[in-house]
């Protein structure tokens, strides 16, 4: 009996092995410090693989920095709960994936990282502010950068440059402390 569903290539194989080499070695030492070798050596493959399937440098960044901040429905969330739930959501995001921590560290020296990170922030975090502030572009342009500032400053502290106090904090601390902030940026006049 013949399936329908398609075979996997095996350059699908290499190029999620050259990706995953990829976001581990951007988040561990940044942008500068991975190389294509070093990548390469990683995903067990030829460095001219990597550039067979990316061009460059820039542009396996490019493809690893893909993300998806994958923001949950926070219609059913008690409005006074929404910052922490948002801040709670976060915490998850930047524990559980690689990709966003790599592009992080290089967005502080790479401008092109720091259009990426905007973008995501700009694209993927404001319709959801305007779905629950159901205000207007302008004020929701500045309610998305003053969270993506708190966002970005936690995890800058607590996951790059680990500063002790930060990274003691237990996820209940956080959320009291940050999740009240982020709720008066989200709804405050």
């Amino acid at each position: 009996m013949k399936s329908d569903a398609p075979t996997p290539r095996r350059s699908d194989a290499t190029r999620a092995a050259i990706l995953a080499a990829a976001r581990e070695q951007f988040a561990s030492g940044g942008y500068q410090a991975a190389t294509i070798r070093s990548i390469a050596a990683a995903a067990d493959i030829d460095p001219a693989m990597v550039m067979r399937y990316f061009g460059n440098k820039e542009g396996l960044f490019a493809a690893a920095a893909e993300f998806d901040l994958q923001l949950p429905d926070l219609g059913g969330v008690p409005r006074k709960a929404v910052g922490a739930a948002l801040v709670d959501h976060f915490l998850d995001r930047w524990e559980g994936d690689e990709s966003l921590m790599a592009l992080l560290r290089t967005a502080v020296t790479n401008e092109a990282a720091a259009e990426r990170m905007r973008a995501i922030f700009a694209t993927q975090l404001a319709p959801v502010i305007a779905r629950l502030s159901g205000e207007a572009r302008p004020a929701v342009a500045v309610r998305a950068g003053l969270i993506a500032s708190q966002i970005l400053g936690l995890a800058l502290c607590r996951y790059v440059l680990k500063l002790p106090p930060v990274v003691a904090l237990k996820r209940p601390a956080i959320l009291a402390h940050v999740g009240p902030t982020v709720q008066r940026y989200l709804f405050d006049p």
